[in-house]
């Protein structure tokens, strides 16, 4: 509990100091969240066990040509995605998250890969399996939504990390869709962070084990507490890269850190999976803002 409490802590601090660094630089805070888009999109198909890079997103973002065959869904997965991502960015400060707007979201990340279930939700005789899970019948789906948005609304008093990790968790629980639940769950995350004045987040796909096993103590004890670790760490994740930008810090590897300070890199990398350093992972690099008066290179 503790770890949590110091999580939500360090949140609403790092809310303020983003708040104050942004005035002004709304340009510079819109090319971070595009150049972050080919990020999201290869983390979370990632966990849906996309083979695609990091590398090989972005060249199919950037239409480039990739040295090796792809299908046609993987393309599509990584296109769409994409489109799903930054069309979030401008529209959910716009419009409350609904069903609708879900079964949207749905339709334009499925398109050209599942027409044929590309913005409904499941329907009679439509079951679903995860692992040794099973889904709610499908003709459960619209109620569960209804009762989990309404739960959401309901809880504006708690943090936003807690109320973000058991929307999630119920989501996935629900399963209302046949394909591509997992990514519109995150998608959905970050529809509500933004909605809400936060900053997006981006559950990585190196942290897949820590994410499954939330779910698994989520079935078995219905608790949310390695979830809400999760969206906490990822959530200050965000605001360290940001604040690193928006506050004009030289940015750097945290390798490059430990030798300039002379200490343990490994120890600094521990400090950064623990958040407990205000570094951030940026296409698989740990790096770091350090100011003007800290830089004597």
């Amino acid at each position: 509990m503790a770890k949590i409490l110091h999580i939500y802590n360090a949140i609403n601090h790092l809310r303020q100091r983003y708040y104050a660094a942004s005035i002004g630089k709304q340009s510079l805070i819109q090319l971070i969240n595009e150049t972050e888009v080919a990020e999201q999109v290869y983390n979370s198909n990632a966990i849906e066990n996309s083979t695609l890079t990091l590398e090989e997103t972005e060249k199919i973002l950037l239409q480039i040509d990739l040295d090796r065959y792809i299908s046609e869904r993987e393309i599509f997965e990584a296109k769409n995605l994409a489109r799903v991502v930054s069309y979030i960015d401008s529209k959910a400060k716009e419009q409350e998250l609904t069903l609708d707007v879900i079964l949207l979201l749905h339709k334009m990340l499925i398109g050209n890969i599942r027409d044929d279930v590309a913005g409904r939700f499941r329907k009679a005789g439509e079951y679903v399996r995860v692992a040794n899970y099973i889904a709610p019948a499908p003709e459960e789906v619209t109620d569960r939504l209804e009762k989990m948005l309404a739960s959401y609304n309901a809880s504006s008093h708690e943090h936003i990390i807690k109320r973000i990790a058991l929307l999630h968790l119920t989501f996935e629980n629900i399963h209302p869709f046949v394909d591509g639940n997992g990514r519109i769950g995150r998608v959905i995350n970050n529809y509500l962070l933004m909605r809400e004045g936060f900053v997006p987040v981006n559950i990585k796909f190196i942290d897949r084990v820590m994410y499954y096993e939330a779910f698994r103590e989520f079935e078995q004890k219905g608790t949310a507490k390695i979830m809400e670790e999760i969206v906490g760490k990822s959530l200050t994740n965000s605001y360290h890269k940001r604040l690193a930008y928006l506050e004009g810090a030289q940015i750097i590897t945290l390798a490059e850190y430990a030798k300039k300070n002379k200490v343990s890199h490994s120890n600094l990398i521990n400090k950064a999976k623990r958040q407990t350093i205000e570094a951030f992972l940026e296409k698989g690099v740990w790096k770091i803002g350090i100011s003007l008066k800290e830089n004597n290179f």
